[in-house]
This record gives C-alpha cells, sequence and structure tokens, in this order.
C-alpha cells in the first residue's frame, strides 16, 4: 500500500500464519500475493524486504511455489540481494535461493546470474575453527552455513560444479570442513560429496589433507553429517591413494561400527558403499577382517533396499580376494544368500554377486555349496544377460567354478546348450566379455569331451578372429584358451590354416610378462605342426624366444626352448631330406 511501516506489519501479520502447511503456501500464490512478495524484494526498503524473505524462505519448502518464483524473476533478484551489506539479508536469499533451486532450471538461472560465485563469496570469512564465538563471528558463520546451503542445491548440476570449482570454492570448503559445527559442516560435506562425482574435485579432497576431516566426522552425534562423510569417501576412494588416507587416518573402524546402524537405510547406503571402494585396497581387507566386518556385511544380507545390496554384495566380493574371508562367509551361512541373489534382476547387483560368488568358489568347501544349490547353473544363465558387464562376471566367475568343481566336465556337459551359447559369446564386441570367455573355455577345454563339443561348435576360427588385438587382457587369456584348445584333433593346423599363428608371434612384443607366458605356451603347442613352425620362423619368433629361454619364469622359459627346439627339428629334417 505504499508505507512501509504497514507493509511490514502486514508481513508480520503473515507470519502468524502457519506458512508450513500446504493450504497457506497455495492461498499465497493463488490470490497473487507471490508477485507482491517478490515486487518488494526490489524495493530498498530492508524491513521490507526481510519480511517478504522470511516468507518467501518458509513457503518455498514447497515445489510448485518454487518454480512460480522461479517463473517470476525471483531467483534474479535474490542473487543481486547477496551484495547487499546487511548480513540478515544475504543470511535470507541464500536459504531461499536454497530451496528453490533444487530442480534444473533454477539451478541454471543461479548460475547465468553470477550467484555462484556471490555464494562462493559468503564462505569467506575470519571465524573458522573458532570454538568459542563473538555474536559477530557467529553471524559470520551463519552467513557461510547458508551459503554453503545454497552451493549445496546449486551443485547437483555438472556445470555448477565446475562454476564452484572456478570461482575459488574448494579451498573455502575445506577450510571450514575443520570447523565443528555440525550446523555448518553439514551442507559443507554436502556439496563436497555431491561434487565428488568429478574427478577434479577428488583430486582436491585428496590432496588438500580433507580426508582427515571426513574421517574425523564419520564419528560426529549427527547421522546425516555422517551419512554425507561416508557418501563422500564412497565416491573418492575409487583412487588408490584416497583408499590409503582412509586406513592412515583411521577411518575403516568407525565404518565398520556404523553397519550396527541398520535402521537408517541412507547412512547404510554411504557407509556399505565406502566398505566396497576402501575394500578394493588389500591392506584395507586385513583392517576390516580385524573389524569383524565380514561377519556384519553376511549378516545384513537379507531385507535390504537394492542401492545398499549392490554395496554389500561389492563390499563382500572385495573381501573375498583374502582366502580366510571366504571362509568366514560360509561359515556365517552367507553363500547360499549370494546364490539366490544370482536369481535378480538389477544389474549392478548382478555384476557384484557374480564377482562374490566366483570368489567364494576359489575353495574347494565353499564349491560344494555353490553346486549343491546349482549356483554354477545360474551363473550359465547369466551369460545370456543382454547386459555385456553381467555376461563378462558371469564368465570370469564360472572359472573357478569349474577349477574347484568335483566332476567338472560333467558338471559342465549337464547344461543344455551351454557349451553353444559360450562359443558364441566370442562374437561379442565387448573386450571384457571376450576376455572372460576365453579364460572359461581354457578351463573347459581342460575335459577332452568338452573340447570335442567346443570344436564342433567352431572354436577355433572364433579364436583366430580375435588374435589380431592390442588388448594386454584379452591376449593372454585367448593365447592360454589357443594353447588348450591345441589338443583336440587337427585343432592345431586349423589354427595355422585360420591365421592365428603370425598375430601369436607380435604379442611376444607386449610389455605384460604373463603375456609373454601365455604366447610361449600357445607357440609351444603350435609349434608340434611343421606348418606352423615355418610361418613362425618367417615372422622372426626365433629372436624373440631365445631371450625369453633366459627368464626367470620357468614356464615361460621352458615353453620358449620347448618351441625353439620344434622349429630346429623341423628345419634339420628339411636339411636332412634336402641334402641326405
Amino acid at each position: 500500500g505504499g508505507n512501509p511501516t504497514a507493509t511490514v506489519i502486514a508481513l508480520c501479520s503473515m507470519r502468524d500464519f502457519n506458512l508450513a502447511q500446504e493450504t497457506c503456501q497455495l492461498a499465497i500464490r493463488d490470490i497473487g500475493c507471490l508477485e507482491v512478495l517478490i515486487n518488494l524484494l526490489d524495493t530498498e526498503e530492508i524491513k521490507c524486504q526481510i519480511g517478504s524473505l522470511k516468507i518467501l524462505k518458509e513457503i518455498s519448502q514447497n515445489t510448485l511455489i518454487r518454480h512460480a518464483i522461479a517463473d517470476l524473476g525471483g531467483l534474479e533478484i535474490m542473487v543481486k540481494i547477496l551484495d547487499s551489506p546487511d548480513k540478515d539479508l544475504k543470511c535470507l536469499a541464500a536459504e531461499t535461493i536454497a530451496n528453490v533451486a533444487r530442480f534444473k532450471q533454477a539451478r541454471r538461472t543461479v548460475r547465468q546470474h553470477g550467484g555462484i560465485k556471490r555464494l562462493v563469496g559468503l564462505l569467506e570469512c575470519n571465524s573458522v575453527g573458532s570454538t568459542s564465538l563473538t555474536s559477530y563471528q557467529a553471524k559470520d558463520t551463519e552467513i557461510a552455513r547458508c551459503g554453503a546451503l545454497a552451493l549445496w542445491s546449486c551443485s547437483k548440476s555438472t556445470k555448477n560444479k565446475e562454476a564452484i570449482r572456478k570461482a575459488g570454492g574448494i579451498p573455502l570448503l575445506a577450510r571450514w570442513l575443520k570447523c565443528s559445527h555440525a550446523n555448518i559442516l553439514t551442507p559443507v560435506v554436502g556439496t563436497l560429496q555431491e561434487c565428488a562425482s568429478e574427478p577434479s574435485y577428488r583430486l582436491a579432497i585428496r590432496t588438500e589433507g580433507m580426508i582427515e576431516n571426513l574421517v574425523k566426522n564419520l564419528s560426529s552425534e549427527h547421522e546425516e553429517l555422517q551419512m554425507h562423510c561416508a557418501s563422500a569417501i564412497f565416491k573418492c576412494a575409487e583412487d588408490k591413494e584416497t583408499r590409503d588416507l582412509v586406513r592412515q587416518h583411521g577411518g575403516l573402524e568407525p565404518l565398520s561400527v556404523l553397519l550396527g546402524n541398520s535402521e537408517n537405510k541412507q547412512l547404510l547406503a554411504a557407509v556399505t558403499g565406502a566398505i566396497w571402494k576402501c575394500a578394493i585396497s588389500g591392506e584395507n581387507v586385513s583392517k576390516f577382517r580385524e573389524c569383524k566386518a565380514v561377519e556384519a556385511l553376511v549378516g545384513l544380507l537379507t531385507d535390504q533396499p537394492e542401492e545398499v545390496l549392490v554395496n554389500i554384495v561389492g563390499a563382500l566380493a572385495e573381501c573375498c580376494q583374502e582366502p580366510i574371508n571366504r571362509t568366514t562367509v560360509r561359515k556365517c551361512g552367507g553363500i547360499p544368500t549370494l546364490v539366490k541373489l544370482l536369481t535378480g534382476t538389477d544389474q549392478a547387483l548382478l555384476v557384484n554377486v557374480t564377482k562374490a560368488v566366483g570368489a567364494c568358489a576359489t575353495e574347494p568347501e565353499n564349491m560344494m555349496i555353490i553346486d549343491r544349490l546349482d549356483g554354477v547353473r545360474l551363473l550359465w544363465s547369466l551369460l545370456k544377460n543382454p547386459n555385456p558387464d553381467v555376461q563378462a562376471s558371469a564368465a570370469w566367475a564360472i572359472c573357478p567354478c569349474i577349477a574347484n568343481a568335483k566332476d567338472a566336465g560333467e558338471m559342465v556337459r549337464s547344461f543344455v546348450g551351454g557349451l553353444e551359447l559360450i562359443v558364441n559369446l566370442l562374437k561379442s564386441k565387448n573386450k571384457e566379455v571376450l576376455a572372460s570367455v576365453c579364460a572359461a573355455i581354457t578351463n573347459i577345454a581342460k575335459d577332452e569331451e568338452n573340447l570335442a563339443v567346443i570344436t564342433d561348435h567352431g572354436v577355433v576360427p572364433l579364436l583366430s578372429k580375435l588374435a589380431n588385438t592390442n588388448n594386454d587382457k584379452l591376449r593372454r587369456h585367448l593365447a592360454e584358451a589357443i594353447s588348450n584348445c591345441c589338443m583336440w584333433g587337427s585343432n592345431r593346423i586349423t589354427f595355422g590354416q585360420t591365421k592365428a599363428v603370425a598375430p601369436l608371434v607380435r604379442y611376444l612384443k607386449s610389455k605384460d610378462p604373463s603375456v609373454h607366458r601365455a604366447t610361449a605356451q600357445a607357440l609351444y603347442q603350435l609349434s608340434e605342426d611343421p606348418n606352423n613352425c615355418i610361418t613362425m620362423h618367417e615372422n622372426g619368433v626365433v629372436k624373440l624366444l631365445l631371450a625369453m629361454v633366459g627368464s626367470t619364469d620357468e614356464t615361460l622359459q621352458e615353453a620358449a626352448a620347448g618351441c625353439i627346439a620344434n622349429i630346429r627339428r623341423l628345419a634339420l629334417a628339411t636339411e636332412k631330406a634336402k641334402y641326405g
């Protein structure tokens, strides 16, 4: 009505209503009051601006109101207010931005109007780390808290993450991470864990000493803060250096302790995720074993939401790389539950559960249980899954199952159409699928009957077709598969005819010693055929193998020497035939 005092009184009266109630919120929108409130922000009257923002802050909890504020140009005005010298006004504007910027378009508006830089500016203050705050410092801390809340909402967008970094936000967030007030730590860590999806942030979190503070706050009494700390560790522990830092700063024990808090599923998802990624390092697995984390994880395998299960099973798959933990999983009754999970449909869960079952299968006692529960058949059926990650993980898991089953040959033959299925996967375009299938074929071919069957299904030309690869992982398993497939009928000769020999010779120039070993064994098997010897010789194999005869790896040494002997024997026989 033009009179600032009357306006302020009207605003105060409005605040007497329960603004958290949806009916009140929508009534304000429906009577055109939102336009008035936003117009008040554009005045010079600080009291009117504060009164208006106090109402907007409350009602912007509502999704419809958030969109309406953005449509009416409210965000642009609030971004301008961030430059105001009045601290209360800045706080209210930042908090309201935090509420409104929960959808994509709003986040973009904040960035395009220079809001990110201004919000980062709110984090600049000298009270960081003070335990007893003067009222002046307390106000500065409050401004930083509101700025962090707004940045947290904005940081859900990739471009905003980059904008926060460019505006110098990372060192400021790192400074606030050192303080002890949970109310500011929560939005600061919330922002960091949101941004940790970007490699530049993960590097900064590691190198700017933030891991120590994230670990410290895992023991906070505030569950939301604990959750964001665990979530940040979950995202950052993809990198080995970070995994080591978490251990060095004593983070593995509090993570293990938090497994006991299984009621809060969001916290549990973050904690199990952090444990999974940390367990990729063997030293961490030993520590988790001391903390009895494996038993706790097995105990949590039932009645969990999918995102928690994916992480628990991922953690168990990593922990079971250590033999003693494979026994623990069996003793705690975990194997039947894991096998049951092979019938699920969630792709990420299937990738992890196949890996866990495969790791457990390396113990013969575990393998007996897996076999009894029809686990190998379930793994085999996952080879039909359309997702190449699931196919590869299932094929890798099948390898130890065949290696450790009592009558592996008979077991494999009992799967109707199973051998044809696995041979056909050699037509895949995915390198990991091809490597895992070659590894499975290496194991299958140890049984003569099964080798005869896969030969009939055309395994030899399919393997030969893959020979021109530069991928060392595939090279190694392909060479092993070729080596074992030479043991049947005229397969050696067929490999020569299908042009597998010359590319194999080139594998000897690889930097990977495991490729040398597998290739030398394959060449030794292939050199039993005279035509293959000629091809090898023409491609300069002798010089490459001579260097390997002096290897410290006895298997490589023997295979290299055997291959050279076969080539030499053929040369002598040819000379004898020629010259008598």
